[in-house]
């Protein structure tokens, strides 16, 4: 324990690493995907090189779902590591693959550990926040991943025309030879582990992690996280997927279209650090409520066209609130959920989030096909923002269960006497 202590300061800047790697990681198949095209790689098509985004997602799915309950079960430190070692791998393959089946097979095995790798970073994080400060914990952890997709851009300005798309796959998976070591020698275990794991009947002999989500008043609150974390992932990846489109077919020029695509993740990084700040403050609750309903009111207005700057500044204030909606999500259900099935908690919220990460480009496209993305695409996505500040008004937290009331694992047993409380 004396070395959980002393290492706790490692904690954030190491899951913060980790976090950026994962948004290099996610946003690099988007910068490498036009020079594939173009050289016709495997013989790629458009509709071909969706096999590989979804894939991709497909396997952040599975990794949220299925890592997140087992860091109930063996601890944060062991599947934070192999989830990291993992991704970064696996991603380095890419660079050497033969066939776009065996390229989108490895997106596939990469995305289990970039699922994975979130929420546990995030109960990581949480735990070892200051008193007061868990929120904020949570939204700036998640800057690194706004910070990753921004860095995976810059270099690709540098890399590609001059290496190739393969030195980007290796490029984002070099930095792991540097952090997994420091995670093995610093990265502390959660203290709700600690020396004390092979005791611990545990929360989740696996599925009664997941049990344990819906016991002790938590159901409701499970049901309503799963639904905001869908909707706000579908405004996170419709929007970063389609913005430009959306703005060129309101009149603007593709230059400005991309610049306002930028602007919207300038505005994520600025929106996380605010939200983190003021949740502390207020409560996660209050401010993800506000957050969702200011972002849909944003998400309308952007319908009226502006000129020059003005666009940017809308865009921006509009990423300032849309993205930190999402991570106030999970900034909540670390307040809910108490740490013997936090994780679990997250990692399936994010999961079924992933469910709307997938929905929101497939949205966004069938407007534009349609030819009714400027204005109604924002509408839409507005109200898509409302739907999630609705969930979020249906979560609360159960009132401290009796001591006497918890099961041998530490989680929330059937018959907990419980009461659900704002928080």
């Amino acid at each position: 324990m004396r070395s959980t202590v002393r290492h706790a300061g490692w904690v954030m800047p190491l899951c913060w690493i980790a976090v950026v790697l994962d948004g290099f990681e996610m946003v690099v198949l988007g910068t490498t995907l036009p020079t594939l095209l173009d050289e016709g790689q495997w013989g790629m098509t458009p509709n071909t090189a969706g096999l590989a985004t979804t894939a991709g997602l497909a396997g952040m799915a599975i990794g949220a779902l299925f890592i997140g309950t087992v860091t109930d079960v063996i601890g944060r430190r062991k599947v934070m590591i192999y989830a990291v070692a993992s991704f970064s791998l696996l991603t380095a393959l890419c660079a050497w693959a033969p066939s776009l089946w065996a390229f989108a097979l490895l997106r596939f095995l990469a995305g289990i550990g970039l699922g994975g790798c979130l929420p546990t970073a995030i109960a990581l994080s949480t735990e070892y926040a200051r008193k007061g400060r868990s929120s904020s914990a949570t939204t700036t952890l998640m800057t690194g991943y706004h910070v990753g997709a921004m860095l995976t851009a810059l270099i690709a300005l540098f890399i590609l025309p001059t290496l190739g798309w393969q030195a980007m796959f290796l490029a984002g998976s070099l930095p792991a030879l540097i952090l997994v070591p420091l995670m093995i020698r610093y990265l502390p275990e959660s203290e709700s582990f600690g020396q004390q794991a092979p005791q611990r009947p545990a929360v989740g002999a696996s599925t009664d992690a997941v049990r344990s989500l819906f016991r002790g008043g938590l159901g409701t609150s499970t049901i309503a996280f799963w639904a905001a974390s869908f909707c706000g992932l579908l405004l996170v990846y419709g929007l970063n997927t389609w913005l430009p489109e959306i703005m060129r077919a309101a009149g603007y020029e593709l230059d400005a279209a991309l610049g306002l695509l930028l602007a919207l993740n300038t505005g994520a990084v600025v929106g996380l650090i605010v939200a983190g700040r003021t949740a502390d403050r207020f409560g996660p609750r209050t401010t993800n409520l506000v957050w969702f309903a200011v972002a849909s009111v944003l998400l309308a207005a952007l319908s009226i066209r502006l000129p020059g700057f003005g666009a940017y500044a809308a865009v921006l204030l509009a990423g300032c609130f849309v993205f930190s909606s999402q991570v106030l999500v999970y900034a909540y259900i670390s307040r809910v959920f108490p740490p013997a099935n936090r994780a679990t908690a997250l990692g399936w919220s994010a999961g079924v989030g992933r469910l709307g990460a997938m929905t929101g480009p497939v949205l966004g496209g069938a407007l534009i096909t349609a030819g009714i993305a400027y204005p109604w695409g924002f509408y839409v996505f507005a109200l898509v923002g409302v739907v999630g500040g609705l969930a979020v008004f249906c979560a609360r937290r159960p009132a401290p269960v009796e001591p006497e009331y918890l099961d041998g694992g530490g989680g929330l047993g059937p018959r907990s006497r419980v009461q659900a409380t704002d928080s």
